[in-house]
């Protein structure tokens, strides 16, 4: 409510041509706050909105922004500007900037870092951004094992800075291999005369470079992590992973179940030109309407059936929609459990049958409900019948679609966050109409 009261407010002083305070509110918000605000305006409003903040502000704002937005913005920062920016963001934050710019751009951004920055940048572009490498921060502060504590708080005085989310020194060995780590914690309670080897938790986790970045976030999640090191497929530290980047993945992977079945992509801009919009999220009407075609086609051909007994197209809807219900409610799950681990090839099969047998047990049961109705609505005892078989028929085609679609949608690599609805919505249609009225032409032939 907050920030959506602020959202207000900056849009009503906008609106009143009050510069000088609209500049005092955006100088108040914090970066995510504005970030959000942007993303909240038309085009134009945020452009003059982006001028009113300082420098720094805007900086820390790019890291915040969903792609469509961001790629806006920088299209017109020029080198010097993008160059600057990096001295105020985190190595993994830059590297996510870069990756949003042509080729041409982002290496002449690079060739203007200096040779520190460069290296520490191009270190995070040479890894997938979607794993955890990609997510990783090369700021980490190392120790060797044999250090005494009292030379390791001699070092962190001397730094005077840790790094962000700092909550344990990773060690490493001459040859940079991971070892383990020490927690602040540990360093602050131990005796100064003892060495790290002696206090170390050398049992910490460490995250492989290509771990993507799901797994990432259940590992944090389960072993409840802060930060966590990155290592290579030699076992040499390069990074680390901090919370923050983790709740960015959480977030992102709840956006994306929650558009994906639309056919919309998270980094789209809610207030973005109508024909860039239409033309995203015109292949999916497509799609769908290719599937209504295909429901439509099965419907024609028991149309005789259709024009003797017309209380079927009454119910015809009916036996489709508890069909699509069921089978998404499957689906939901079965894509949740995947994503989690908890489901695999391993339980696969009694999943199937629990789903098989929870259909069997819903689908008798609101079958004859329907049934019921339907007789006594068109005192016909036989359109009851059909209809209460159709749907138990098709509550089971639904469960076992929604178990099985996820598994195979995967091997042939398509994301079933994204399709398995459209593909599951054409089954339980066309399977609903076929069967529903296929027994009605057997029943009234």
């Amino acid at each position: 409510m907050q920030i959506q009261e602020q959202i207000s407010d900056v849009i009503r002083l906008h609106g009143s041509g009050s510069v000088n305070e609209t500049r005092f509110l955006l100088a108040s918000m914090r970066p995510p706050e504005l970030a959000v605000l942007l993303e909240s305006t038309p085009p134009k409003v945020r452009r003059v909105l982006w001028e009113l903040m300082d420098e720094e502000e805007n900086h820390q704002v790019l890291q915040h922004l969903h792609d469509d937005v961001l790629g806006d913005f920088l299209e017109d920062m020029d080198t010097e500007e993008l160059v600057a920016a990096a001295d105020d963001l985190d190595t993994d934050d830059f590297a996510d900037i870069l990756q949003q710019l042509p080729d041409t751009i982002s290496a002449q951004v690079l060739s203007s870092l200096d040779a520190s920055d460069r290296a520490r940048v191009e270190a995070v572009l040479s890894y997938p951004e979607d794993t955890a490498g990609g997510l990783m921060n090369t700021d980490t502060i190392t120790v060797r094992p044999r250090h005494s504590v009292e030379i390791v708080l001699r070092y962190l005085r001397l730094r005077k800075e840790l790094p962000e989310t700092t909550d344990m020194l990773v060690v490493t060995n001459s040859r940079d291999e991971y070892a383990g780590v020490l927690p602040l914690t540990t360093l602050l309670t131990s005796d100064p005369s003892v060495t790290v080897r002696e206090v170390m938790d050398s049992e910490a986790v460490a995250l492989p470079f290509d771990m993507p970045d799901t797994e990432v976030a259940r590992t944090f999640s389960e072993l409840d992590l802060v930060s966590a090191p990155v290592v290579d497929a030699e076992g040499h530290l390069i990074g680390r992973i901090t919370i923050d980047d983790v709740v960015d993945v959480i977030i992102e992977d709840a956006e994306e179940a929650v558009l994906a079945p639309a056919g919309l992509d998270i980094e789209d801009d809610t207030f973005a030109p109508i024909l860039k919009s239409a033309r995203r999220r015109v292949l999916w009407l497509t799609i769908n309407l290719f599937t209504a075609f295909l429901a439509a086609a099965v419907i024609s051909i028991f149309e005789e059936t259709i024009a003797k007994v017309v209380a079927l197209a009454v119910l015809m809807p009916i036996v489709a929609s508890m069909g699509g219900i069921a089978g998404t409610q499957t689906l939901t799950l079965v894509i949740r459990g995947i994503a989690v681990g908890q489901i695999g090839r391993a339980n696969l099969l009694f999943l199937l049958n629990r789903e098989f047998l929870l259909a069997a047990l819903n689908g008798i049961l609101l079958a004859a409900i329907v049934a019921t109705v339907a007789a006594v609505a068109f005192q016909d005892m036989t359109l009851g019948l059909v209809i209460a078989l159709a749907m138990v028929v098709n509550l089971v085609i639904a469960a076992i679609s929604g178990s099985l679609l996820p598994s195979l949608l995967l091997k042939m690599g398509i994301d079933p966050a994204i399709a398995g609805g459209v593909v599951l919505t054409t089954i339980t249609d066309v399977a609903g109409f076929f069967v529903f009225l296929g027994l009605a032409t057997w029943a009234y032939g």
